[in-house]
């Protein structure tokens, strides 16, 4: 008999095929066993708004007004940002910015410098 991977959610051993995915019964959760390798093999490439690949160090402008979660201002359109650094996550970019101080970003909100 195969065995199966654990759960990557939740960690349960109960999982089973479905189709072409496998399923978690206590969370829910569906993934395909081939995605798990595909992931391990290519690393994320993060891209900004016009699709040009960021890397860490890199400098970007913001290219919409953003409401700063917690605060009354706004990150105005325009603002540079520089020596960012890429993170996993919803929100992909780490940097400081002046009059903000440390800030997470998307890179759907920016544009290479």
């Amino acid at each position: 008999m195969e065995t199966l991977p654990n759960c990557p959610e939740c960690n349960s051993d109960y999982t089973y095929e479905d189709g072409s995915l496998l399923v978690c019964p206590e969370c829910a959760h569906e993934w395909s066993p081939f995605a798990e390798a595909e992931s391990t093999d290519a690393e994320k490439i993060i891209r900004d708004a016009n699709g040009t690949p960021l890397k860490d160090g890199d400098a970007v402008t913001v290219i919409k007004d953003l409401k700063v979660k917690g605060s009354s201002s706004t990150l105005k359109i325009g603002t540079k940002v520089k020596s960012i650094r890429l993170v996993d996550g919803d929100h992909d970019i780490d940097c400081k910015i002046d009059g903000f101080g440390a800030m997470k970003l998307k890179s759907e909100f920016v544009k290479k410098a």
